[in-house]
């Protein structure tokens, strides 16, 4: 029991219960959630007092809990393990440094809900459906920049993100200063390259590069870029590599597509072409020629 924030108060008439994030005041009669108390205290609407709620929690916060919640649920699922081992993932400490997990569904709203997150907020930010159950359910889930990337391992809508913008190129902070990078458009495809011992390779998430992914390759470094994309039987990966060289050209950098394999990306090129490393070193070489 304390002084009520919602009126002059000089006796204690505030009682807060923590457990169900519930408060009510014996002295001016108001009560509710914590969303109903943001409203009161700042007087503003429904929709203003979940933003401020946003700031209060931290949507990185939330989505750091949510990123360690996953990694634990991927070590109890046989199914999540079989899946990256299809695809070629099989070494604990890469997977660990990727911070790779996966969603199982059903538990993330009680467990994020004990640890003092509402339900509305949860919602909000796109984690949980109305009807409470996981957005990323069965799906295997990397950490982006603000953002979740789920990628499903059943028969679902193959990619989801959380809504928002997917954010820089992935694991930037770590290739910004190598004289050449290896640009792919898969998280399976960073994720072989870097266990095959390629570490000066980042990830667009698709074949079209936001502002930031471009203001990051344009940063005006001398940088050499390899652009690896899917080579699709219909050349649309092709196509997307050799546009995106010459909107890099324009900025002065030294770009090369890279030609795969017909039909394989860099993830199938390594797990179902009989790839290794010096064979996809040769593609890189091979790209200048």
């Amino acid at each position: 029991m304390g002084l009520c924030p919602l009126h002059p108060d000089h006796k204690p008439s505030f009682l807060l219960d923590p457990n169900s994030n519930l408060f009510y005041c014996y002295g001016c009669g108001r009560g509710g959630d914590v969303i109903r108390f943001a409203e009161l205290y700042y007087g503003v609407p429904f929709r203003e007092a979940i933003a401020v709620l946003r700031r209060w929690y931290g949507m990185s916060s939330l989505l750091g809990d949510v990123t360690s919640f996953y990694q634990v649920q991927l070590h109890r699922h046989p199914e999540a393990v079989a899946y990256l081992e299809d695809r070629g993932l099989h070494r604990p400490k890469l997977i660990e440094e990727l911070r790779i997990g996966y969603a199982p569904g059903r538990c993330l709203r009680a467990w994020l809900m004990s640890l003092g997150y509402p339900l509305e907020y949860l919602q909000q930010a796109g984690l949980v459906t109305p009807e409470g159950f996981d957005t990323l359910a069965h799906r295997i889930v990397f950490p982006l920049e603000g953002n979740l990337y789920g990628r499903s391992i059943g028969n679902a809508a193959p990619h989801r993100f959380l809504p928002g913008s997917k954010g820089g190129l992935y694991g930037w902070e770590k290739v910004r200063a190598c004289p050449k990078i290896i640009l792919v458009e898969g998280l399976f495809d960073l994720a072989v390259l870097r266990q095959a011992g390629f570490p000066n390779v980042t990830c667009s998430i698709g074949t079209y590069l936001n502002g930031t992914q471009m203001q990051q390759l344009c940063d005006g470094a001398a940088r050499t870029v390899y652009v690896a994309f899917d080579s699709d039987s219909n050349g649309s990966g092709q196509r997307a590599a050799r546009q995106l060289a010459q909107r890099l050209w324009t900025h002065r950098l030294e770009v090369f597509p890279v030609d795969l394999p017909e039909g394989h990306d860099p993830n199938s090129f390594f797990v179902h072409g009989g790839g290794d490393a010096p064979q996809f070193q040769a593609l890189l070489e091979r790209a200048r020629s």
